[in-house]
């Protein structure tokens, strides 16, 4: 095993497989459609997501989310989904899309679940998928990372926004540009992946058991509240590749408890501080938020001892509702994080954000980490006390023994970003890096740009500081833990 994963007592590796990052909706979106079309009857399909459009076009000319899953119940394939219960559409979130995706999935043959056993203020945030071929295990696949099934994921290289437009702020345009990742997993690693779903199919907690009114409704939509059980598995997928995989996943502490997770799990957490504390010469982040200073000190801790360290990130220029009441709570949470890391590392710690051709800013949604080109992560887990104690994540960790992978997914995202040719020897240079971005995104060459945080007023820090901790950025840790910066 990799010394850069946490032990095998707190979390299963596996050797031997393949990980192939999909960098952007369009190019992942693409992938799905041709991976699922390719099932025929008895294969099997599971899934899970925090938001899920039924009627988001996976490509240009081709299928719908719903399209592409009630087509393959149709013609015999086993579809499972669980989908986050969420709140009303009315407050930007996902109920009703939700609600009728799954619908569409129960009517066609499949089951789906919406779940609702989370911590309360919580959210099922997992993305992933499971395709599982009967008799040809060898094209199963997985997929796993931060891009939801839904509006506004459709995007592509040159960020011109997915045409089917979520609401976001207006400074993001009218399509707004959306930068994300996924990667798929062939090899044993797979069946890791089915276990977080069945673990969460198989929790014998009603998937409404908090609300008299979402039982009622569940019963009047013939949507069941106890999922059916899941058929007897199949042996794990055979060795594809030369990479180590890790599956990290949070769950909050919560009552009734998960019965695999009975005070959660904090793996996400442990996993990261580890690797930042192995950490030598570069950690490399990608973050939709990039709040709290409980998860900046493990970075900043690493600043602090290793001298030759440097740390980039690149975050979106603005939060996705940045109106007077919920924008500066998340500006408050990023100002923190950004204050405490340039207090351990000076210049050796920098944020960007992106924007496309047209000087659109780019929201990164992005959830990536690269750490001295050894290890590498892609998941649904954000860099904030809510991802690492509170919802429910999931996230790959992967070693190449190769060396190959962590650092060619690192060179080729900055030649996006920076305005570069893949070859450009200045990518590999792990020492320049931060002049070269600085450097680049100074000169307005690329699409990087310097992001540095807005300091609020104190009359704004006042009431943003407590609305950031209680309901942005909520700790979903036991109860011991709490106050500290243990997980």
């Amino acid at each position: 095993m990799s010394d850069w994963f946490l032990p095998a007592t707190e979390r299963p590796w596996t050797s031997g497989n393949l990980v192939i990052p999909h960098v952007h909706g369009a190019t992942y979106f693409e992938r799905l459609v041709e991976a699922i079309e390719a099932t025929t009857a008895e294969d099997r399909i599971f899934l899970t997501d925090w938001r899920g459009d039924s009627d988001e076009r996976l490509t240009a000319d081709g299928p719908t989310v719903g399209e592409l899953l009630t087509a393959a119940g149709k013609r015999g394939v086993e579809v499972r989904a669980l989908l986050w219960r969420s709140h009303s559409d009315k407050g930007h979130l996902n109920a009703q899309e939700n609600e009728h995706l799954g619908t569409l999935i129960n009517e066609s043959g499949g089951e789906a679940i919406l779940d609702e056993r989370v911590r309360r203020g919580g959210s099922h945030h997992q993305k992933l998928f499971v395709v599982r071929r009967k008799g040809r295990p060898a094209e199963d696949a997985a997929f796993i990372g931060g891009i939801d099934l839904c509006h506004g994921r459709r995007d592509d290289a040159d960020h011109r926004g997915d045409p089917q437009a979520p609401p976001l702020d207006k400074r993001y345009g009218d399509t707004p540009p959306w930068h994300d990742a996924m990667v798929e997993i062939r090899g044993p690693a797979v069946s890791h992946v089915l276990d977080t779903f069945a673990e969460r199919w198989d929790d014998p907690t009603p998937v409404d058991h908090r609300n008299p009114y979402r039982a009622l409704r569940h019963r009047l939509e013939h949507m069941p509240r106890h999922p059916e059980d899941l058929p007897q598995r199949w042996d794990p997928p055979p060795e594809a590749g030369p990479h180590q995989v890790q599956l990290l996943r949070t769950y909050p502490s919560k009552r009734p408890p998960y019965p695999f997770a009975p005070e959660g799990e904090r793996s996400v957490a442990r996993a990261y501080s580890r690797a930042f504390e192995r950490a030598e010469r570069l950690v490399y982040i990608e973050d939709q938020y990039f709040w709290s200073d409980v998860v900046a000190t493990t970075l900043a801790d690493a600043l602090r001892s290793k001298p030759l360290l440097h740390v980039i990130a690149v975050v979106p220029r603005y939060p996705e509702e940045d109106n007077r009441v919920s924008g500066p709570p998340m500006i408050y949470g990023q100002r923190l994080a950004w204050e405490m890391l340039h207090a351990a590392g000076g210049d050796r710690f920098a944020m960007f954000d992106l924007e496309n051709a047209a000087s659109t800013p780019i929201y990164v949604h992005a959830k990536v980490c690269v750490v001295d080109d050894e290890w590498m992560t892609v998941g649904s887990d954000n860099l904030n006390l809510r991802s690492w104690t509170h919802d429910s994540e999931l996230t790959c960790a992967i070693v190449d023994t190769d060396g190959e992978l962590p650092r060619r997914l690192r060179t080729s995202l900055w030649a996006e970003h920076l305005g570069l040719p893949e070859d450009d020897p200045r990518l590999t240079d792990v020492a320049g890096a931060l002049r070269l971005w600085t450097e680049r995104s100074r000169a307005q060459q690329g699409r990087a740009r310097p992001h540095v945080p807005d300091r609020l007023p104190a009359r704004t820090r006042a009431w943003a500081r407590p609305a950031y901790r209680f309901l942005y950025d909520p700790d979903g840790r036991p109860r011991r833990l709490r106050g500290t910066t243990e997980f």
